[in-house]
């Protein structure tokens, strides 16, 4: 399925850009110690560190320290891993034991993870050495990148335009190649939007495929961990290491551990459906271009485009996602007391304030309507395999812009993709060119729930043609 993974000689950025797996090949053979990557990439990371401020919660000297260990195993003889050696970064917010743990907010800046996050244990358990936890909004509750806690996180690509968010921090260090995968987390769009915003690629699984034990309602879970990364091979890998089931998430039971053997590279009667104006909002013509190439580039490989989807398939999706995302972020006042209000940025007050005015009627409403939202998906999986709408409907705004997830600029930008988080099923914004303006274009590609797989043979086909593939932001 996927490109030859042996590679000539890879030095300065040519290495940090390099694959996840060329760089834990080069390790494990010698060719590099892990200290030494690590240090580039922390050197990487100090040296753009103004311009897009990326990095929450550096660890930098951890990380050495953990990249000597890794050398020694090796000169043991010892297989640390898949990712043996290879610098990372994983969200704020996310568990890793003895760092701050703030998910933005000042209200959190002075606690500390206690244990490890399950997904970061299994990557850590692979090999993987944590770099830095990346810039998250307050409580990832915009998909903008900024917050009175850790400032503006700026576009590798344009410092004056966000990288999207809530994973913007991951996305943004992922393009300016400071670490080789990142770790983010998805309830509303949050690791497509960037990845779409910056040129990378970002999985959104079924929801519980990778499970997401810090979420608190894991009945109504909506919300997924995921993998972003420059290339294919490094998603599937990353994304089989995640994955799997954990005592603390009820949906994960419900998920097989990922199998990156099961992609066939086969597109033959892969049967797509192309959603133009997601949720009826209206895409920018260069966007939709760019889709369209890589929609070709598809059907060149196989697949067979679907002219018969229901255009009105998400329509009013955002009513539903308003009402159980404000609940869920009122659910902090539960949690850290009203005196963190104080603390909290105005937008993010907000939206606890509106989660606050619902009934609980509301919020079952609420629920019904999702449930008939998931069912019009499923029918229309009765006649494609694949749905695939622009990722976003716009190029990115200004980095300083708020964009607050009850709001209807959230609303209108990421109508392809909030929807899919009230579904569960598995989506992918995958890379497909530039803007006349230089600006990256994704195209999401959305599948069966527990079919990742279609998904990455889908990717690896446009990954091929290029499009624009190997271009790197000038910083």
């Amino acid at each position: 399925m996927f490109r030859d993974q042996a590679q000539p000689a890879f030095a300065g950025l040519d290495l940090l850009y390099a694959s996840a797996l060329t760089q834990a090949a080069m390790v494990r053979e010698g060719s590099i110690s892990s200290e030494a990557l690590v240090a580039l990439a922390i050197q990487r990371a100090n040296d753009t560190a103004t311009d897009i401020n990326c990095i929450a919660v550096p660890r930098y000297e951890r990380a050495l320290e953990d990249a000597r260990h890794i050398d020694v195993e090796i000169a043991r003889r010892a297989d640390p891993g898949p990712l043996c050696g290879v610098p990372v970064t994983v969200k704020d917010g996310i568990a890793t034991v003895g760092d701050r743990q703030t998910f933005g907010s000042l209200s959190m800046v002075d606690v500390i993870a206690e244990r490890d996050d399950v997904v970061w244990a299994r990557l850590k358990a692979a090999g993987a050495v944590l770099i830095g936890k990346t810039a998250t909004p307050e409580f990832y509750h915009e998909v903008t990148t900024h917050s009175s806690l850790h400032g503006v996180t700026r576009n590798p690509w344009s410092l004056e335009l966000t990288p999207g968010g809530s994973s913007g921090g991951a996305a943004a260090a992922l393009a300016a190649g400071i670490g080789s995968v990142a770790v983010g987390s998805d309830g509303g769009g949050s690791l497509r939007c960037p990845a779409a915003c910056t040129g990378t690629l970002a999985l959104k699984p079924t929801v519980g495929r990778i499970p997401h034990e810090s979420f608190p309602d894991t009945f109504g879970n909506y919300s997924s961990m995921g993998p972003m990364a420059h290339c294919v091979e490094d998603l599937v890998a990353t994304y089989a290491i995640m994955s799997g089931p954990t005592d603390a998430d009820a949906l994960s039971s419900l998920a097989r551990v990922a199998d990156g053997s099961r992609c066939s590279g086969n597109l033959e009667g892969t049967r797509i459906g192309w959603l133009a104006k997601p949720g009826g909002y209206l895409v920018e013509t260069e966007i939709s271009d760019r889709c369209s190439a890589a929609l070709g580039v598809l059907e060149r490989a196989g697949a067979s485009l679907q002219p018969d989807l229901e255009p009105g398939l998400l329509d009013g999706a955002h009513a539903i996602y308003r009402v159980i995302g404000a609940v869920g972020h009122a659910g902090r006042l539960r949690q850290l007391g009203a005196s963190a209000r104080s603390m909290w940025g105005e937008t993010f007050r907000n939206i606890a304030d509106l989660g606050m005015s619902f009934s609980a009627a509301d919020l079952a409403q609420a629920q019904e309507a999702r449930t008939a939202l998931f069912r019009r998906v499923q029918y229309a999986f009765r006649h494609v395999d694949v749905i695939a709408t622009p990722s976003l409907t716009r190029s990115p705004g200004p980095a300083a812009a708020q964009c607050p997830v009850h709001g209807e600029d959230y609303a209108a930008w990421a109508a392809a993709l909030y929807p899919f988080n009230l579904t569960g099923h598995p989506a992918i914004s995958v890379p497909c060119g530039f803007t006349s303006e230089g600006l990256p274009v994704g195209i999401q590609l959305v599948a069966r729930w527990h079919d990742e797989e279609r998904l990455f043979d889908l990717a690896a086909a446009v990954q091929a043609a290029s499009l624009g593939w190997t271009e790197r932001p000038s910083l």
